[in-house]
């Protein structure tokens, strides 16, 4: 069986405020050979986009890390503005197994990836998620808090070292968070009010740590270009919470506050079964079975 490895890379540009810098990562990582760019977002209001690639272990380690190089080489991170928190040029890069690879492997390649970046960037990382070396760093939000501005002043706290380089960031790049992690859906509710306090109330009502839905992290934020208020969520596991589900609260708790929901946006890739979990929510399917009446599972299990 062929290995395979997703990898979703965040960084701190976007297509709207670079176009250049943005062309110049997505053409990054299509020149790795054996690894797939399978999609690039970008958002002017986070001033962030996301590329997902999919290859063999060696190949997305070494796209993981050209990107990581092509992104210092672009991104000043002493002028970087946007909505969406962020501590590096590369802020995040998570390893997810796809195919014949086990998180353990995923692990691996991300240590790897954290020494050579510090060896020949000079760029720290900490390791996050299942690569975690400390409990409180499993939580990429631990991780990220301070951002790029804060972070000298953290890096010295004593639990704070980061898992590779020295206790300063990079002076322009900053410092990235490496990590294996099963996956994940990145879902974006907007909603039809200017008022970014509400996003955040609502975000605060939905997500794990608050005592909200268990595989749900969510904040809000404000959409400076069109004016609206967005629920920002990583759903971490969809077995767990379906997205129908946190979809169907906010609206609620939006009508609560006399708003309404505008629409929704996937960033990057989603599992198939999450997004037919809808489907059947929605459209109240009875004894729906999607392995046996959906016309490409049932093609697939007829080729295996």
């Amino acid at each position: 069986m062929a290995k395979l490895v997703e990898c979703i890379p965040n960084f701190s540009i976007s297509r709207e405020k670079d176009i250049t810098g943005y062309n110049a990562l997505v053409e990054t990582a299509k020149s790795v050979p054996g690894c797939i760019l399978f999609n690039a977002q970008s958002d002017g209001s986070h001033n962030r986009s996301v590329l997902t690639f999919l290859g063999t272990p060696e190949a997305v380690e070494e796209a993981a890390f050209q990107l990581t190089k092509k992104a210092a080489e672009l991104i000043d991170m002493n002028h970087h503005v946007g909505e969406h928190s962020r501590m590096g040029a590369t802020d995040v890069i998570p390893f997810v197994p796809a195919m014949g690879v086990t998180t353990e492997e995923c692990v691996q390649i991300s240590r790897r990836l954290g020494q050579r970046i510090w060896d020949e960037l000079k760029i720290p990382s900490f390791l996050y998620e299942d690569s975690a070396t400390r409990e409180e760093r499993r939580n990429l939000a631990n991780c990220r808090k301070g951002e790029f501005e804060g972070m000298p002043e953290k890096l010295l706290q004593p639990e704070w070292a980061p898992d590779f380089g020295e206790r300063k960031i990079h002076p322009t790049a900053g410092i990235t968070a490496i990590g294996a992690r099963p996956p994940l859906v990145a879902f974006n509710v907007n909603l039809a009010t200017s008022d970014v306090q509400v996003a955040r109330n609502i975000a605060k009502v939905i997500r794990a740590s608050s005592g909200g839905f268990r595989a749900c992290k969510a904040m809000g934020f404000m959409l400076e270009d069109r004016g609206i208020a967005q629920v920002s969520m990583n759903m971490v596991n969809t077995e767990v919470t379906s997205l129908f589900a946190v979809f169907e609260m906010i609206k609620t708790l939006a009508e609560r506050y006399g708003t309404y929901i505008v629409g929704s946006e996937l960033v990057g890739l989603s599992p198939a079964k999450a997004l037919l979990d809808c489907a059947e929510f929605y459209l109240r399917l009875e004894n729906f079975d999607c392995r046996q009446q959906v016309l490409e599972y049932h093609l697939l299990d007829m080729m295996e």
